[in-house]
């Protein structure tokens, strides 16, 4: 068991809990859109997890401890049965939470991310982030330029740039603890210690240009989780939410919605 940090939180809407967990170098205000328009049929809380966003930085850093903090949120507001929804490094924390604590799991969304090992992705941006020249930094477009080497694609290099923040002294700083995030990155890539089916109903939302869920990975794992199904996300890589946000929207609406009420209209 890890210590539990007590993790930044926004909650829009009345409704059904659902809970939204980011990505790696993410946090909450990546899905403020997305959260908007559930909040129609949701009360949704928006989570930083640990090291990321607003929540507390902490040496500490792999899927268990990121499990027990969320399990602290939800003791803390009396959420006693939620949806739980994670993107990439968030869905790999639903899935380990759902698989230790099936009681607090009504529904599971998994964006673009198995529970299996993968190789490493990130390695150009690492060293492109952890090389950037923060004190000798005049401006975020300064930092632009200086990272389109390392990270050419537009859109990637805007998301990750989020992360820079210039503190009260004038000079810049990193709002993710980049050097913790590093140093866990292997573990963060290894397979989740699943030995149970899972039985709460889940949806893993492919991006079609995203090899990540790619059936010739062959992931034993998926196998354990017994009410699954997939839909797959045309002209989407890996952001889904953020490339195709109303397809993704229908999809995740429908899922959760499923019996109970009409889909909201996108």
């Amino acid at each position: 068991m890890s210590i539990p940090v007590t993790l930044h939180c926004e909650v829009l809407g009345e409704g059904p809990d659902l809970v939204i967990l980011h990505g790696l170098f993410g946090s909450l205000e990546n899905w403020r859109g997305p959260a908007r328009l559930l909040a129609e049929h949701f009360r949704v809380w928006l989570v930083d997890q640990r090291n990321h966003g607003l929540s507390p930085h902490s040496t500490e850093f792999h899927y268990g401890a990121m499990a027990d903090d969320l399990h602290a949120l939800l003791d803390l507001h009396a959420l006693e049965r939620v949806h739980l929804l994670g993107h990439s490094m968030g869905g790999k924390t639903a899935m380990l939470y759902a698989a230790l604590h099936p009681d607090r799991v009504e529904r599971l969304i998994v964006e673009d991310m198995g529970p299996g090992g993968y190789g490493p992705h990130h390695d150009e941006v690492f060293k492109g982030l952890l090389t950037l020249p923060l004190g000798q930094l005049q401006s975020r477009s300064e930092a632009d330029k200086l990272l389109r080497d390392a990270i050419p694609i537009d859109g990637v290099r805007r998301f990750l740039l989020k992360n820079l923040y210039r503190k009260a002294d004038g000079t810049w700083a990193w709002l993710c603890n980049l050097s913790v995030l590093f140093g866990s990155y292997r573990h963060l890539l290894s397979a989740l210690p699943l030995d149970a089916p899972l039985v709460c109903p889940t949806l893993f939302v492919k991006g079609e240009l995203s090899d990540y869920l790619d059936p010739s990975r062959n992931d034993e794992l998926l196998e354990l989780f017994v009410q699954r199904r997939q839909v797959t996300i045309q002209g989407a890589g890996h952001w889904v939410h953020a490339e195709q946000p109303a397809a993704f929207l229908q999809a995740v609406q429908a899922f959760l919605l499923e019996g109970v009420a009409k889909p909201v209209a996108i």
